[in-house]
């Protein structure tokens, strides 16, 4: 964009951020993680203000500026201002700026190195895609997405497709659901905000409540360095602000269609390895088919109900998805097709009360609803047979990733004097979450395995629709978040101070489809089930079945309390220093309203510093130091500290029912055994956790540094360092229990409740608290790191990021970079993406020390090498163009088998195969992927350039490289496992999106 202005120059920084942050990093200033900040400082300040108006709501402040001339407007809500230097009641200078999400924008009157005034930049056309700038008040990294932003690149419409644009972002394993990773940690340690609001799954942390894609106005994604107002989240943080009424009544519709017609068929899924009977080349899944024609519809209307006073803005999406088509494997033979119907919207009230006083009203609702009709599939033919029922979903997802739900959120801003600025929110959500599947009329259809080495015409299969966990009746979850913040402008410092506090209250739990799942096999060579212990095999047992039952639901709540302070301290003109403080407060209650987790005072120190070099804001270099901290979600009370059942019994039989596919009365040949104790009782919450159980927290460091070049092009280079210092999960070891009950001479109760699973820090000593002998008495069982037998907790991510970008000048943005990454250790952290285990904070890897061999080595976040481009060329006024590349390095393989003797009956569970330790990534990688998405966008002149004709092309070669692989290397009786290796996801194929879009004032 070229500059208007006239005689003598100006700070390139002033220049740039006056025309509006986007993609670089914003300022920290003590913002609100919903609004904005504008500072600067004013020569010659005697007898002067500064007046901030916004343009389209009429908002306006006069700040009388101080004898040093420095000035500080806190908690502007977001859009486009002008901001005027006044001497004498008259303006003699202004600026236009767009002031953006959580970030600070530096707007200074000053005489140039010429002696010349700064002149005005009246007249600059300022849009999203306006100049970024080197800001030197900002320590944080961040990526600001506009509305402008997100229509011009071709990016799919939702939040984690727009994350995916900022550097260290990676997509999360396939089961999860569309989730994303942060710098190396999981995808369940990531906070989403909706102005200002927490919309983060409750029950697991995967996912969060959405909102029609073009009601986003800006949408911050933080991946490190933010300071003290933020907490629980290890990972990242991605901040959403909603479009909001204006002085004008405007109005637009939409048409969003991708055709199946126009997308290329999904690649089949073969088996991977010779085995028995299933040889190289046998189908797997054939997929060809599983595609679908996706339509959406939306409209929004906007405009002033009092002008200058009160605003409205509405919009409402409706999405569905017809026509799949969908087959499953060979094993269960079954097709399914349905419509998938999501519904969103979103309604918001602005009232300036008084240019000092502003309240805001914003409702959403999201509302997806599956309904999936089940037939059995004929591989041989190709086709569809019977129907055999119906799934009826809402707010589910994969892995309950998509919450949905309706949410009400009001926040009060109030510039009390010209230094003390207040904040206050309250908000409150509900989520219902339905699971119903009906089959064949009055038949109970338990899940069925069949392992047995037969071909694959002959395998059994369940009469149920779908098999698995299906989530409990009366399933919900119920949010409510308030924080009050307090700002003051002291001199050279900015001071911050608020509180910030959760309660998060689910029901929800998982119980077993059709009551069961029949696990089939062929009796080991041995004659023997190691792991049962030594479950001998009658004599003449040509197969076997296993029954294992599962169920766990109840009612649980969180409460998450924090208190912060913080102060942005001017130095000098060059040097900025950061210094916050973030201090949290945890309690989990378990499913009869006892806490069993309490942590308090986990005190978050967060610093950091900027140095503009050489005064002028052309080179910055900045560093900053914090502490995060992550409370437990409130999944594992529903695992760990509610009743829970996991029953498993081997049996002989002679006949299966034919409808069913289940036994017909079969004869146990053993026992009944409690996987880690789950007999279906509730646990004693003070023998949960260990006690002063420390938070999870992570410590990060990052060093870097951003040059201009001209007067378009930045470039620069950042340093990232995350070391995870602790985290809680459960360990299901007994036996230091009872050596430490053996050294002190206690002898251990047959009928102890010892709890099946503990909670604990893994890595360091712990101290439990047990009833031994079942008589009422407690003991202190000091266990020291090594009594535990555990490794050293390990993950750490190291990051290099290198960026080149072209500021928008009216034709052309674009912006490189390239990362590479280390993520390494032996702990992914709250997930365990190995195995797609959705148990958060309960994962398997602590259970037992012998699962923890071999596990250091790359994680599955692990993408060596990173290389994102993207950007739009307006060619002219009614042509633009858009482009989007990612080339992604192979997430890391592994092997996970069966090491004997297993003890512990955890099958295929550790790094182990082929009769030799496999340690973690030692099996190579997966191959690069490769995207490149093209759009083109038309605006005829005839129609003022408000309609819209526009295409986007995502992955225009079509490529499908493997994304996640079944690593289980043994089925759970010991065989090799036929579908070791085999593809789990592969990435998008190729696909059109045809849009038509107009947008209008009234």
């Amino acid at each position: 964009m070229k500059s208007m202005y006239t005689g003598g120059t100006i700070r390139r920084t002033a220049l740039a951020v006056a025309l509006g942050l986007t993609f670089a990093g914003g300022a920290a200033h003590a913002q609100s993680n919903a609004s904005g900040v504008i500072f600067g400082h004013a020569d010659n300040a005697a007898g002067a203000s500064v007046r901030i108006d916004n343009v389209d709501t009429g908002l306006s402040r006069e700040l009388p500026l101080p004898a040093d001339g420095r000035y500080r407007a806190t908690s502007l809500p977001v859009g486009h201002y002008k901001v005027s230097l006044v001497r004498s009641g008259a303006a003699v200078e202004t600026r236009d700026v767009q002031v953006n999400i959580g970030t600070g924008t530096d707007v200074s009157f000053v005489a140039a190195a010429s002696g010349n005034a700064a002149t005005s930049l009246e007249g600059i056309s300022v849009s999203g895609t306006a100049l970024p700038a080197i800001d030197v008040s900002s320590v944080d990294s961040r990526t600001v997405l506009t509305a402008d932003q997100l229509q011009r690149i071709p990016v799919a419409s939702n939040v984690n497709a727009a994350a995916l644009l900022a550097p260290g972002v990676v997509s999360g394993d396939s089961r999860y659901g569309g989730v994303v990773s942060f710098g190396g940690a999981s995808a369940a340690e990531n906070q989403y905000y909706i102005n200002g609001f927490a919309v983060t799954n409750p029950l697991t942390g995967l996912g969060f409540a959405t909102l029609p894609f073009d009601a986003i106005d800006q949408q911050q994604i933080l991946t490190g360095g933010y300071g003290a107002e933020y907490g629980r989240s290890t990972g990242g943080v991605v901040n959403i602000t909603t479009k909001r009424g204006t002085n004008t009544w405007k109005a637009g519709a939409q048409v969003q269609w991708s055709p199946r017609s126009l997308k290329s068929n999904p690649r089949n899924i073969y088996y991977p390895r010779t085995s028995g009977n299933v040889t190289d080349g046998t189908i797997y899944q054939y997929r060809e088919g599983n595609k679908t024609d996706d339509l959406l519809y939306g409209l929004y209307v906007s405009g002033p109900l009092i002008k200058d006073k009160l605003f409205v803005y509405a919009a409402a999406d409706v999405v569905r998805t017809d026509n799949s088509a969908g087959v499953t494997n060979v094993l269960t033979k079954t097709a399914f097709d349905g419509p998938l119907k999501a519904n969103h919207w979103v309604g918001k009230i602005d009232w300036n009360i008084t240019d000092s006083h502003i309240l805001e009203l914003t409702g959403i609702g999201d509302t997806n609803l599956n309904d999936t009709t089940i037939y059995s599939y004929d591989y041989a033919t190709r086709s569809r047979t019977r129907v055999l029922g119906s799934e009826h979903q809402k707010n589910i997802g994969t892995a309950n990733s998509t919450p949905g739900g309706v949410m009400y959120i009001g926040k009060y801003t109030g510039y009390i004097t010209d230094s003390l600025t207040i904040d206050a929110l309250y908000g409150h959500s509900k989520t219902d979450h339905v699971d119903n599947v009906s089959g064949a009329a009055g038949v109970t259809c338990p899940n069925i395995v069949d392992n047995r080495n037969v071909p694959a015409a002959l395998k059994r299969v369940s009469c149920a629709p779908v098999q698995g966990n299906l989530i409990a009746p009366g399933a919900n979850d119920k949010v409510k978040n308030w924080r009050f913040d307090i700002q003051y402008s002291l001199g050279d410092h900015d001071l911050r101070a608020g509180v910030d506090n959760q309660t998060a209250e689910s029901y929800g739990g998982l119980a077993v489809q059709g009551g069961a799942l029949w696990t089939y096999s062929n009796p080991p060579a041995s004659g023997k089930i190691t792991g049962f212990p030594e479950l001998a095999i009658p004599p003449g047992t040509t197969e076997i079945a296993r029954r294992q039952i599962f169920r766990a639901a109840g009612n649980v709540k969180v409460e998450q309390e924090a208190q912060f302070i913080e102060d942005h301290w001017q130095i000098s003109q060059n040097w900025l220093a950061y210094m916050g403080l973030r201090n949290e407060q945890f309690k989990n209650f378990n499913t009869d309203g006892v806490v069993f987790v309490k942590q308090r005072h986990q005190l978050a120190p967060r610093l950091g510093v900027t140095w503009d070099v050489y005064g002028d804001s052309t080179l910055k270099v900045y560093a900053n130091a914090g502490r995060y901290h992550l409370a437990i979600p409130s999944n594992v009370a529903i695992r760990g500290a509610g009743p829970q059942l996991f029953e498993r019994q081997y049996f002989a039989y002679g006949s299966v029912d034919p409808t069913t596919n289940a036994p017909i009365n079969p004869t146990p040949i053993s026992g009944i055994h409690y996987a880690n104790g789950a007999d279906g009782s509730a646990p004693d919450p003070k023998t949960l956790s260990a006690k002063n159980l420390s938070a999870y927290y992570q410590d990060e460091y990052i060093l870097g540094f951003d040059k201009q070049l001209g007067s378009d092009w930045t470039v620069g280079a950042k340093a990232t360092y995350r070391k995870l210092r602790s985290i809680i999960d459960d360990m299901c070891d007994s036996r230091p229990i009872e050596a430490w009950a053996e050294r002190n001479n206690i002898a251990i109760s047959p009928d102890a409740k010892i709890p099946g699973c503990l909670l604990f820090n893994p890595g360091k000593g712990n101290t439990f608290t047990i009833d031994l002998n079942n008589d009422g008495r407690y003991e202190n069982i000091a266990l020291s790191k090594a009594d535990l037998g555990f490794p050293d907790l390990k993950r750490k991510y190291l990051a290099v990021n290198l960026y080149v970008e072209h500021q928008f000048n009216q034709q052309f943005f674009g912006r490189a970079e390239y990362v590479w990454s280390q993520s390494f250790g032996n702990s992914e952290g709250l997930l365990k993406s190995d195995i797609g285990q959705l148990d958060p904070s309960v994962t398997q890897d602590w259970d037992f020390p012998e699962l923890m061999i071999g596990s250091n080595g790359p994680l599955p976040s692990d993408r060596r090498h990173q290389v994102k481009a993207y950007g739009f060329w307006q060619a002219t006024p009614e042509w633009l163009f858009g482009a989007n590349l990612l080339a992604l390095s192979g997430r890391p393989k592994n092997c996970l088998g069966i090491r004997p003797p297993d003890t512990f009956n955890y099958g295929s569970s550790y790094f182990y195969c082929n009769g030799e330790d496999a340690p973690r990534g030692s099996r190579g990688r997966l191959p690069w992927t490769y995207q490149l998405s093209l759009s083109a966008e038309y605006r005829p002149s005839f129609f003022n350039h408000d309609l819209s004709l526009k295409m986007d092309v995502f992955n225009l070669f079509n490529q499908q490289r493997v994304q996640n692989i079944d690593e289980t290397y043994q089925t759970a009786d010991g065989p090799l496992s036929p579908t070791y290796g085999r593809p789990l996801s592969f990435s998008t194929p190729r696909s059109v999106r045809l849009t038509a879009r107009y947008d209008f004032s009234m």
